[in-house]
């Protein structure tokens, strides 16, 4: 059967499940685990692949897609035991900065804040938690497009404290379309 090429689909996701062509790319994940690096800035000409290798990273650790080895199943990364028990195991936030076209700060200030208080109602399980107490539970739901610039600042950090909080773990957060 021959596979279809999907041209612009930048869903890891979906690519996998419709069965397109797709050149396997996850042996990145493995490179990128066995770095240790803190932070990794991955720098490539336009449309060469970033977001849809980011989402592949997304796919295969987030805690949201436990249970879908499926996605990774004849992949270069699924070959390796120590890798299966990797897949889905951490709280991962992607945040992407695509859509930000303001030409104004104060409009690309309000898409910002749009964009993080989305995460939160995301991740609003946590409220529901008792790890939180009822300040920050009171803070949490005070992140909104509204929100002060101050605040702002330390919305994507304390999630990130929420999170790991929850889950026992350390937080993934790739980013994409920073610049």
């Amino acid at each position: 059967m021959k596979r279809q090429i999907s041209i612009g689909n930048e869903g890891f996701e979906n690519l996998r499940e419709k069965k397109c062509f797709y050149i396997d790319k996850t042996y990145f994940i493995k490179q990128w685990w066995e770095s240790d690096d803190i932070s990794t800035l991955i720098t490539r000409p336009r449309r060469f692949g970033k977001t849809l290798n980011m989402d592949m990273v997304r796919c295969f650790f987030s805690n949201h897609y436990k249970d879908r080895g499926d996605l990774f199943e004849g992949l270069s990364i699924w070959k390796d035991e120590k890798y299966r028990k990797l897949q889905g195991a951490y709280p991962v936030i992607f945040l992407s900065f695509a859509g930000i076209k303001e030409t104004t700060l104060s409009g690309a200030k309000f898409q910002i804040k749009t964009l993080i208080s989305r995460l939160y109602q995301e991740n609003h399980y946590l409220t529901d938690s008792d790890l939180l107490s009822n300040t920050e539970k009171k803070s949490f739901e005070n992140i909104t497009p509204y929100m002060e610039d101050s605040e702002t600042t330390f919305a994507l950090n304390t999630l990130c404290m929420y999170l790991t909080r929850y889950y026992n773990q350390k937080v993934i957060i790739l980013l994409d379309e920073y610049d």
